[in-house]
């Protein structure tokens, strides 16, 4: 849990230490926007911007059941974020499965991947595609999810 918290949390560290030396050099106007800046940054590199990640047993489970794509992937990965911000509105339309939190999905990526943990790793219909393009991705999806 607190390896996916590491990114943000040092980004936000370091825009509060630039932030801090532009206050002391006198402009507090630039220390707010990079302070926000940081901030963003950080946001989008949490867990937060992904919808609730489950287990990889589970998240094959359901893929059965419901024909959705597999999405492994992990925070501070900027091919991830891509790939979730492309999705749009209805990231919810995939399973998402942080490999830094289950090792049974972390797993199944390298062994797609040759030993790699290279994400996102999209599995459909039990095919796993390594960082596959958003469009495809998004060609994949059932209209009716």
């Amino acid at each position: 849990m607190m390896r996916a918290w590491i990114l943000p949390m040092l980004l936000v560290l370091c825009g509060s230490v630039a932030a801090t030396g532009l206050i002391l050099g006198g402009s507090p106007g630039a220390a707010a926007a990079l302070l926000l800046v940081f901030v963003l940054l950080a946001g989008v590199n949490s867990p937060l911007i992904f919808p609730k990640s489950i287990g990889a047993l589970e998240a094959q489970h359901r893929s059965t059941v419901d024909g959705r794509p597999i999405v492994y992937w992990r925070p501070g990965c900027t091919y991830c974020l891509r790939l979730r911000i492309r999705l749009g509105r209805n990231p919810r339309q995939v399973h998402w499965v942080n490999i830094w939190r289950d090792s049974t999905g972390a797993a199944a990526v390298r062994e797609a991947n040759d030993g790699n943990e290279t994400v996102p790793t999209v599995v459909v219909d039990g095919q796993p595609h390594t960082n596959p393009d958003p469009t495809w991705v998004r060609k994949q999806l059932s209209p009716s999810t």
